[in-house]
């Protein structure tokens, strides 16, 4: 059998073995944040200039200007041309799947008036330009360019500005074909702290912009934090996690691998599996034990499920529910008999995979659904990315002489409980005598 964890439900050190297992604290600690802040410093002040040299260094590069840096569309075309053919249309799919999805969650403007004519209403509006940050590191991630550009388009906004860094001019053809499909207006090879310092101040070559999505490393994740107020963030991720509730009815090598999919993102995922079958539990145990060695990404699987990763038994579905209410995971699996029942017990979860049929991958690549989903319990109170990121909304306001008279003697007695004179004053101008 594996290193994995195994809980009990009902053990006294339950709660406290969780807890443990649970918590995420890789906080940028005081050599992390002096690096950053003397990237985002020098970006400020130097732009491009710095932008070059933190390329060179972090991603052992040689270039003198942002000419190297900058992807020209026949770069991109030319990418294009050398992808294979059935992973450009498979791309395209998955693509038209994402841009399917993300037109049902369109926001529309509103109004409605008042007896007296008074017009209330809401305008939504699109951002005008985002930046997107697009891993480069240990893999490439052209479904990541899809999740971020397209529900941005379809909210409508108007520029689109990718950053991915290209460690030693390495860059994946599947990424800049990805960009050219989303409808990604500009790309730069630019990665790290650096590339979230240009597009928050802006430089000579890269525009700033108004909101930075995708997710990163620890120095990115820094940046993103310190940069916050002067653009909008979708949020920091922390590592990718699986949570998998099973009746024991699952092919146990299925939840194996559905466990290793996001273990193989790196040595700090998470992949749980929760079940009331404790034989289940070790079929699946036994499982993986086969599968590992078959695996391209062992190394990363393994430190991350015998790390962080665990087995857990419960007494019963209820308490399955329960715990995964607290756990509040990324990705959910519900791979049980009536996935829609439990579904409508669930409150907290990223995105919900419901059925023996739906591995987590499927959404990860082209179900349609965003894959940029909140992670380490923060889907308590976040949600996926979506188009409503990429569109603002503003109050409407319109009130007739009548509103504004008898609203007027209602903001003139609280202004003046709140010692405001000029606002009592600015409202009873407008009171009828």
């Amino acid at each position: 059998m594996s290193d994995i964890r195994r809980l009990t439900f009902d053990a006294a050190s339950f709660d406290a073995e969780l807890d443990k297992l649970l918590a995420w604290d890789e906080v940028s600690d005081a050599k992390v944040v002096a690096i950053v802040d003397e990237i985002l410093a020098a970006v400020k002040i130097r732009g491009d200039a710095a932008v070059i040299e933190y390329s060179n260094r972090f991603d052992r590069l040689d270039v003198d200007s942002m000419a190297p840096l900058t992807i020209t569309a026949a770069q991109i075309n030319t990418a294009v041309a050398r992808v294979e053919p059935e992973a450009l249309a498979a791309l395209n799919v998955a693509a038209q799947r994402v841009r399917v999805y993300h037109e049902h969650q369109k926001q529309e403007s509103w109004s409605y008036t008042e007896a007296d004519g008074t017009v209330l209403g809401q305008k939504i509006t699109a951002m005008d330009r985002v930046g997107i940050y697009v891993p480069g590191g240990k893999a490439s991630y052209p479904s990541s360019v899809l999740m971020n550009a397209i529900p941005a388009k379809v909210a409508g906004v108007e520029e689109i500005i990718m950053v991915v860094p290209a460690p030693d001019g390495i860059l994946s053809d599947l990424v800049l074909a990805a960009a050219k499909i989303a409808g990604v207006d500009r790309v730069f090879t630019v990665g790290g702290a650096q590339a979230i310092a240009a597009l928050a101040y802006g430089t000579e070559s890269i525009p700033k912009v108004d909101k930075i999505v995708g997710p990163g490393n620890i120095f990115v994740a820094t940046a993103k934090k310190s940069v916050f107020g002067m653009v909008g963030l979708d949020m920091i991720a922390g590592p990718s996690e699986i949570l998998v509730v099973c009746d024991g009815k699952t092919d146990p090598h299925w939840i194996a691998m559905d466990l290793f999919s996001q273990a193989e993102h790196d040595e700090n995922a998470q992949a749980l599996l929760i079940s009331d079958d404790a034989a289940f539990l070790d079929a699946v145990d036994k499982a993986m034990d086969e599968l590992m060695p078959t695996m391209a990404r062992r190394e990363f699987i393994e430190a991350s499920i015998n790390g962080r990763g665990a087995l857990i038994h419960v007494p019963d579905m209820a308490a399955a529910i329960k715990l995964t209410n607290r756990i509040a995971p990324e990705h959910l699996e519900l791979s049980v008999e009536n996935p829609e029942l439990m579904a409508e017990q669930i409150r907290h979860a990223g995105a919900i995979f419901m059925g023996r049929y739906t591995a987590e991958a499927l959404g990860d690549y082209c179900a349609g659904p965003n894959h940029v989903l909140p992670t380490s319990g923060t889907a308590r109170f976040s949600s996926p990315l979506g188009v409503y990121d990429f569109q603002k909304r503003s109050s409407m306001i319109n009130c007739s002489a009548e509103a504004a008279s008898e609203l007027g003697k209602v903001a003139s007695v609280l202004a003046r409980g709140e010692s405001l004179e000029a606002h009592a004053r600015s409202a009873e101008y407008r009171i009828k005598s």
